[in-house]
């Protein structure tokens, strides 16, 4: 036979290009194919898959066209393999298998990923929103050992970038650089002071330049604290003293060691039982949004993608 003749033999299939996924069954084909072989029947085969019997014989007859061979004999009594098609069911059984390992390996590695969950967080939301998120997440997923790593904005910014955390949360103006975002909650900062402090005796707010000029007790650089109230006045905020979590802060401020710049969710019960006033302030906007954070492109996943929904629940 001639080398044109060869080219115009109908069961001639010429190399395709591309790449294997277009010149490869699927695996639901495959499976197909391994269920008419041990069943002996089309029909047979697509009540297994679940499909009309049509769609079965559409779905074989479209790996025949892709092969190029003939791979199942139909008649009344029922459908048989043909010699093409016995071998390509040996075939067919070795990569369903392979594919069986993959996924088995696959699902080992998701049961690993999900044992653990690696939380980094900034003090605000480590201290006040997250126990109630993790008390959630653990009802939901009682086998997930969950670690929480507190510290400032940046510091929350390197654990995830050096691949220390799963997610993160922050509370700063801006997003640190190399990774995405989603705001999950709004807050507030309030100037807060002792009761026995000269600024809780007065009736007026106090003005901007006057809350720049007083020395105040501070969250440290690098806090989303700090970085709200230092946008706020224009990098003008006099520190009395740097501390360097929530609690310390609020600390000094209910000792009377000076007035403090606070996160609203940190100070409700001191307001409420009087240890500390809040001072009104004119002239300054000290919003926030509170943000869940991790690398870029890298969206959470597993038990950091059901910590993400539950912050938002």
């Amino acid at each position: 036979m001639s080398r044109a003749d060869d080219h115009d033999h109908p069961g001639h299939r010429s190399a395709s290009p591309g790449s294997l996924a277009h010149r490869v069954p699927d695996l639901g084909a495959l499976e197909l194919l391994l269920a008419v072989a041990r069943l002996g029947s089309l029909g047979g085969a697509a009540r297994e898959a679940g499909i009309t019997q049509p769609a079965a014989s559409s779905r074989i007859r479209s790996m025949e066209r892709q092969l190029g061979v003939a791979l199942v004999d139909r008649s009344p009594r029922g459908s048989r393999l043909t010699a093409a098609g016995a071998l390509v069911t040996d075939w067919a059984r070795r990569i369903v298998e392979a594919a069986e390992v993959f996924d088995a390996g696959a699902q080992a590695l998701r049961d690993r990923r999900d044992s653990r969950l690696r939380v980094a967080a900034s003090m605000t939301i480590a201290e006040y929103l997250l126990p109630g998120w993790l008390l959630a997440l653990r009802a939901d997923r009682p086998d997930t050992a969950v670690s929480l790593l507190a510290g400032n904005s940046a510091a929350v910014a390197e654990r995830l970038l050096s691949g220390e955390a799963d997610v993160g949360f922050v509370e700063g103006l801006t997003v640190p650089a190399g990774l995405d975002s989603a705001v999950i909650a709004h807050d507030r900062l309030i100037v807060v002071a002792a009761p026995s402090h000269g600024w809780a005796r007065r009736r007026r707010p106090i003005a901007a330049e006057e809350l720049a000029s007083t020395p105040l007790i501070l969250r440290e650089k690098g806090s989303g604290t700090r970085q709200v109230l230092d946008a706020a006045l224009g990098g003008l905020a006099r520190p009395l003293i740097e501390l360097s979590s929530t609690t310390a802060v609020k600390a000094a401020a209910v000792g009377g060691a000076g007035p403090a710049v606070l996160s609203e969710l940190a100070v409700g019960e001191e307001l409420a039982m009087r240890r500390l006033v809040r001072i009104p302030v004119d002239g300054i906007a000290l919003a926030r949004d509170l943000r869940a954070v991790w690398p870029t492109g890298h969206r959470p996943t597993g038990p950091a993608r059901d910590l993400l929904s539950l912050t938002r629940g």
